[in-house]
């Protein structure tokens, strides 16, 4: 892990960009938390469109130190692979960007919270939990996305279906609708989002009787933020000879 200091390699954060004014207010909520875990740790908020500042302008207040870029994504897909870290290594040389925060298991643990937090029936009486996801068109993302299902079933320890409100399939709404001709008559979402927006609109008018908070700035989400910096770092620390 690197050590808190003038010596670490600013943090780099890359959200994607939305025009709704509260999700660039969730992302700085998120580096917050992430500030008060790491304290000394060089911090910067940045986004691949549409929101400021953008990734190149973030850049130029990082020139001439070391930098990690973190992309602020759930899944592997064009802005994680190939966007974020082609506009970093032109904009920052020498620059390693992380792979997305998720899946992981701290975020099917945030994702339980945020279904408690919203759905006070007691888990057990849940007919159904469907993780709801933006949607990829890059089968790795969509292979993210079923991973995450899959960990968010091992942490509420039942069959955990997953659908999408845009790119991919399979449709949210028709998950839904295909439970409850199944006999569900209590269908609770778990959104698998950053922050509030289009997106979880769409997951708020799909069927379902219960749709959690996107995950935001809850403190698993600033862990995996750190866990991501932690793991593209280690290359960084090790010495040529050794790798």
């Amino acid at each position: 892990m690197a050590e808190p200091g003038a010596g670490a390699p600013a943090l780099l954060a890359v959200a994607h960009g939305t025009r709704d004014p509260a999700g660039p207010a969730a992302v700085r909520a998120l580096l917050d938390r992430v500030r008060a875990m790491r304290p000394g740790l060089r911090v910067a908020e940045a986004y691949g469109e549409l929101s400021r500042p953008s990734l190149e302008e973030a850049a130029e207040g990082l020139r001439g130190g070391p930098v990690v870029v973190v992309p602020l994504l759930l899944a592997r897909g064009y802005h994680a692979l190939i966007d974020i870290p082609g506009r970093a290594g032109r904009l920052l040389p020498g620059a390693v960007t992380s792979r997305p925060l998720g899946p992981d298991a701290l975020l099917a643990s945030a994702l339980a919270a945020r279904l408690a937090e919203q759905d006070r029936t007691p888990p057990h009486r849940r007919d159904a939990v469907v993780l709801g996801a933006a949607g990829s068109a890059d089968p790795a993302g969509a292979a993210d996305v079923r991973a995450a299902a899959r960990l968010l079933a091992r942490r509420l320890g039942r069959p955990v279906p997953h659908g999408f409100v845009a790119a991919g399939g399979p449709p949210l709404d028709e998950v839904v609708a295909g439970l409850r001709e199944g006999g569900a008559r209590r269908v609770a979402v778990a959104s698998y989002l950053l922050a509030p927006g289009r997106f979880h609109d769409r997951m708020r008018a799909c069927g379902a009787d219960s749709v959690a908070a996107p995950l935001g700035a809850h403190g698993a989400m600033a862990r995996v933020v750190l866990r991501r910096y932690d793991e593209a770092l280690l290359p960084l620390a090790t010495p040529a000879s050794a790798r």
